[in-house]
């Protein structure tokens, strides 16, 4: 890869909070605070976005707004498969998490013949499906329609055609196919989670190295573990949502903090020992929410550190 190009997807539609949409613009503030050049020195591109579809009723309770989430999602699928096919590396910014299923799809879209590992390192699991969610927001569904895998055995909504077809849709995202397998997806930092999570994860043996687990035995010893499991694939993709962090000792700016994550210099590490594997391709940073920070612009202040750290990483080990 011969360059950075930071992809900016101000979408906050697949989310049950408003507010992550102003995550990447509040990004930018923090580096700008502190005299920081970084946003000029790399390539930018905006995703064209439609959030005032929140304002329309809500047809499809089970999968909200998901005809306006699938659109965000094709949209910035075709941005990193571009720039992935321009040999540029993708750093993506974006609002609510259900953006993670473009990103995929973009990356499985640039390397269609290539298996693609995920990262996710996150607090939340994000692999139900509108026949499972509690709460029909996309932004918790986006591995599901990743692995293609509804988990129907905990089936607790029905679901209309129209919402099933878009939902299908989804599933197909760049290319006609699967876009991961199940073994070439692992969890950091996930601890709050439903049941019908609980079951998909361990039917299909997704490893989750739980912050505890990471501690204990070591953070080198866990990733490399990680990247042992993730030895088939050609290509990864690492998610980062910011609330897989300590929201006590980091900041409640994001839309479902959860208690007893990981600090900002594991998140650090955690990226940066994958990023030396020569094997990742895109990043992409998720849910800072600015209108929830009770710290000022904390959340978007520590988010911005671990770009600038990760970013170098990428320069001195992948360009």
């Amino acid at each position: 890869m011969d360059s950075i190009k930071i992809i900016k997807n101000r979408s906050d539609v697949g989310a049950g909070t408003r507010g992550s949409d102003m995550g990447v613009d509040a990004i930018e503030i923090a580096a700008i605070n502190i005299e920081n050049n970084f946003f000029n020195n790399y390539q930018f591109e905006d995703v064209i976005t439609t959030n005032d579809s929140v304002y329309n009723r809500v047809k499809n309770t089970f999968a909200k707004r998901i005809s306006s989430v699938l659109k965000q999602c094709e949209r910035l699928s075709n941005h990193v498969q571009v720039n992935l096919q321009e040999n540029k590396f993708p750093i993506v910014l974006s609002g609510d998490h259900s953006s993670a299923l473009g990103s995929i799809s973009g990356v499985k879209a640039a390397y269609p013949n290539k298996r693609v590992g995920v990262v996710w390192i996150d607090a939340h699991a994000d692999i139900h499906s509108p026949f499972t969610s509690p709460s029909g927001n996309i932004h918790g569904m986006p591995l599901a329609a990743a692995l293609a895998d509804d988990n129907l055995d905990f089936q607790i909504n029905e679901v209309s055609r129209e919402t099933e077809d878009l939902w299908d849709r989804m599933k197909n995202i760049g290319t006609p196919t699967t876009k991961i397998l199940a073994e070439d997806l692992i969890y950091f930092g996930v601890r709050d989670t439903e049941k019908p999570e609980d079951a998909q994860i361990e039917k299909l043996g997704i490893k989750n190295y739980m912050v505890a687990e990471v501690r204990f035995r070591g953070l080198e010893t866990c990733v490399d573990e990680a990247i042992e499991r993730l030895s088939n694939c050609d290509v990864i993709y690492i998610s980062f949502d910011v609330d897989s962090m300590d929201c006590d000792m980091i900041s409640y700016g994001t839309g479902t903090p959860v208690p007893k994550g990981f600090d900002p210099f594991e998140i650090m590490a955690i990226i940066n020992r994958l990023t030396e594997t020569k094997k990742v391709v895109c990043i992409e940073f998720v849910e800072v929410n600015p209108l929830l920070d009770l710290k000022g612009n904390k959340m978007a202040e520590t988010a911005f550190e671990i770009l600038e750290n990760i970013t170098a990483k990428i320069e001195e080990v992948v360009l």
